[in-house]
């Protein structure tokens, strides 16, 4: 019998739905402290997850969601890089076997 592969799941911080990992964008707050984007999902520290749609992006933003789940203030760059890497995708979001 093959084994099932188990796919890991993170809830996004703007809508609050369990989404599977590789469908989120990251943010992470360094050890050091920085705050910035991670693409690969492997990046050391606290991370956040919000959703490939701009709706949970602005909700998030208004509830300051990513703000409380870091514990640090985000710079006003990450909320544009984030905007910019939405506007980037397509409207399906990731597709299969993208990393």
């Amino acid at each position: 019998m093959p084994k099932v592969k188990k796919i890991p799941q993170r809830q996004c911080v703007g809508c609050r739905e369990m989404r599977d990992k590789r469908e989120l964008l990251r943010v992470v707050k360094s050890p050091e402290g920085g705050v910035s984007l991670d693409f690969k999902g492997k990046q050391p520290g606290r991370g956040a997850y919000v959703c490939h749609n701009p709706d949970c992006l602005k909700k998030a933003r208004k509830t300051r969601a990513l703000e409380r789940a870091l514990s640090t203030a985000i710079p006003p760059e990450v909320y544009d890089a984030m905007e910019a890497e939405m506007d980037a995708q397509p409207k399906g979001g990731l597709q299969n076997g993208a990393s």
